[in-house]
């Protein structure tokens, strides 16, 4: 049962959460298992511009460290506004979804160039967190039973609780800071006088992942109405009702 219980749960996970998360968990299980080394995983400019291990451009924001609290935290973080995300603001705009993923990958990698970081997976993570908090500004969070706030209050605290930890907040100030950038550009700034809409979802990314509606205002063809079935399968039908 709790077999079942978690395959319905996961197989109920939007796409693009469900890749995510799981390509996440996987690298981390390879690592754990001695598949591969975080060696081989990290961000360095010069193997992927010198030697060409372009796979380091996606493989550092797979993992997260070795499993532990901080590695259950961000999953649970990762996997909760996610999901809130694809399932709220960006329901049925997954190439949007995607191209939010692009777009946030590319300028944490940018920054990745001029500093010393070597996984981006936690800066990835606040910049959704951050992203969704903006969207959703009236919630009330709760934070372990001991913090009341605001949601976009959350992407802070969460900051603040990786310093309690002794962790470095260069990561979650990259995350805030890519996470601004993408919330002023896609809701701020074209609401403004004068604005306009600057990230636009390349079209081969809505063919990909957009399936086309159904265009209400379509009438078909008299040889395809219903009425109109040839003989034969007409009969077949009703000798077979559905």
């Amino acid at each position: 049962m709790a077999y079942q219980g978690f395959a319905q749960e996961y197989l109920g996970m939007p796409a693009v959460t469900r890749a995510y998360t799981t390509a996440c968990v996987l690298t981390t299980a390879a690592v754990q298992l001695e598949f591969i080394t975080p060696f081989q995983l990290y961000f360095n400019p010069d193997l992927i511009f010198r030697k060409f291990q372009i796979w380091r451009l996606i493989t550092n924001f797979l993992f997260f460290g070795p499993l532990g609290f901080s590695f259950f935290f961000n999953m649970i973080f990762l996997y909760r506004y996610c999901r809130m995300l694809e399932e709220g603001s960006f329901r049925g705009r997954t190439a949007d979804f995607v191209f939010m993923f692009l777009f946030g990958g590319f300028l944490m990698t940018l920054f990745g160039l001029f500093a010393s970081l070597f996984f981006l997976g936690q800066a990835f993570t606040i910049m959704l967190v951050y992203v969704w908090s903006r969207r959703n500004p009236y919630i009330r969070m709760n934070f372990f039973g001991l913090l009341n706030f605001q949601a976009p209050f959350l992407p802070w605290v969460l900051m603040g609780f990786s310093l309690l930890l002794g962790n470095s907040i260069i990561i979650d100030l990259l995350g805030i800071a890519v996470g601004h950038i993408y919330y002023f550009l896609e809701d701020v700034f074209p609401n403004q006088p004068g604005g306009k809409k600057l990230l636009l979802t390349p079209s081969f990314l809505k063919m990909v992942f957009d399936t086309p509606e159904e265009d209400p205002n379509y009438n078909p063809l008299p040889e395809d109405r219903p009425e109109h079935l040839p003989r034969d399968q007409d009969q077949n039908e009703q000798q077979h009702p559905q």
